[in-house]
């Protein structure tokens, strides 16, 4: 599917940059359009070559976390529900804890500590793939989830809104934890129904009613607070979080007698390697959505939408922040600008610039998340991980509108 949709893109383009030539007479589209091929290359390499950096940090930190037993240790409290979701992972893998931290990062918030966890969890689950050009039934469940993963601490949405004039920056923090749970759920039961996965057994319906409980207290206690508290802690307590877990990782270190300084040395090479591997994906990636979206194709799509919404007699207040839904499956930094120029264009606390800052933080870029994670391993095939992933993201967008309008 994925090669599908890859060269769609680029007939798509053509096909839409020759209606605007033929009809319009603009011919700088065809400008516009090879301008973008050369821009998003070098796009893709500088993120690759920004990516390398954190990838020999958080790969060395996850070494020692290995070797020192720390890993295993966080590994065993989700066992009993990844025995169940996950029955072809053997116990106590090592992909186990690197998918944990990886969770754990992607809720905090921290994307820059979750992808290279994320891409670690998937070099081990690769080697227990029989299939090494095929996605494995628990590649594609992590895949999904970590692309619809619930995210409650939403930092940077919360830090725009505030430099951009919000006088309640945070009051978007409960719709997004809304919209978030929402996408991950409707993902987990994609794949689910995909895999025919038990997820009546009693222990899955255990941790899922405990996280969603979780949820539900945070929400609560940050919806509690006043918006400059509620900024002030989200911020403080996920670094804080985040930082324990380093200096875990090297005290435990310590305590088994390893040489943490040369454990955490072989980790990021491996880092370095990583980095080199998911350029080709990820150019790939980057130049087919570059031309879609160069080509004005993106911007018809929306204007059809508002007709479409229009006609039906619907509220269309919402349409406003659609180029955001539109944009964050296929490039965060291009549905990021996106967020920011509705806020700019309505003033921050404007309802589309509500409803589009909800969407950021409900939804993933799918395209992107797949072009890194599986070119990481060489796989190719990647099954129904991208139809369930972009369900997800379909439900994100849905909930995030619907909950916008209820908490607005």
């Amino acid at each position: 599917m994925l090669n599908f949709i890859w060269a769609g893109f680029f007939l798509i383009a053509f096909v839409v940059a020759s209606c605007r030539n033929l009809w319009g007479g603009d011919t700088a589209v065809w400008t516009t359009l090879i301008n973008a091929t050369f821009a998003d290359a070098k796009s893709a390499f500088l993120i690759s070559l920004n990516l390398t950096g954190i990838l020999c940090l958080w790969l060395g930190l996850l070494k020692i976390a290995e070797r020192s037993g720390m890993a295993a240790l966080l590994a065993r409290g989700l066992q009993p529900l990844f025995r169940r979701i996950m029955p072809d992972v053997p116990a106590g893998s090592p992909a186990m804890s690197s998918m944990i931290m990886n969770m754990a990062a992607n809720v905090l918030g921290l994307d820059n500590a979750a992808t290279p966890m994320g891409l670690k969890a998937m070099e081990q689950l690769q080697a227990i793939n029989p299939h090494k050009d095929r996605a494995s039934n628990a590649q594609i469940l992590f895949m999904v989830i970590n692309a619809s993963a619930v995210t409650l601490i939403p930092i940077s949405i919360l830090m725009y809104r505030s430099e951009l004039g919000s006088t309640n920056p945070s009051a978007v923090f409960v719709p997004i934890l809304c919209a978030t749970s929402v996408s991950t759920l409707v993902g987990f039961l994609a794949v689910a129904a995909v895999q025919k996965l038990n997820i009546f057994n009693r222990v899955v319906l255990a941790y899922l009613l405990g996280a969603f409980g979780f949820i539900a207290g945070v929400a609560w206690y940050f919806g509690s607070l006043e918006p400059e508290r509620r900024l002030e802690l989200s911020a403080a307590w996920g670094n804080f979080i985040l930082f324990a877990f380093v200096v875990g990782f090297i005290s435990a270190g310590l305590i088994k007698k390893l040489n943490v300084y040369e454990t955490f040395i072989e980790g990021a090479k491996e880092g370095f390697e990583i980095a080199v591997r998911i350029i080709p994906y990820l150019v790939a990636m980057l130049v087919a959505i570059g031309v879609f979206r160069a080509s004005g194709a993106l911007d018809y799509l929306v204007q059809g939408f508002e007709r479409l919404f229009s006609l039906c007699g619907m509220n269309t207040d919402f349409v406003a922040a659609l180029p955001t839904a539109f944009m964050k499956p296929l490039s965060g930094s291009g549905a990021r600008a996106m967020m920011i120029e509705t806020m700019r264009t309505y003033g921050a606390d404007s309802f589309p610039a509500f409803v589009s800052a909800v969407i950021q933080g409900s939804t993933e870029t799918t395209f992107y998340v797949l072009a890194v994670y599986f070119g990481a391993v060489r796989i190719s095939k990647v099954g129904a991980a991208l139809p369930c992933a972009l369900l997800a993201d379909l439900a994100g967008i849905i909930a995030a509108i619907a909950v916008s309008y209820l908490f607005y």
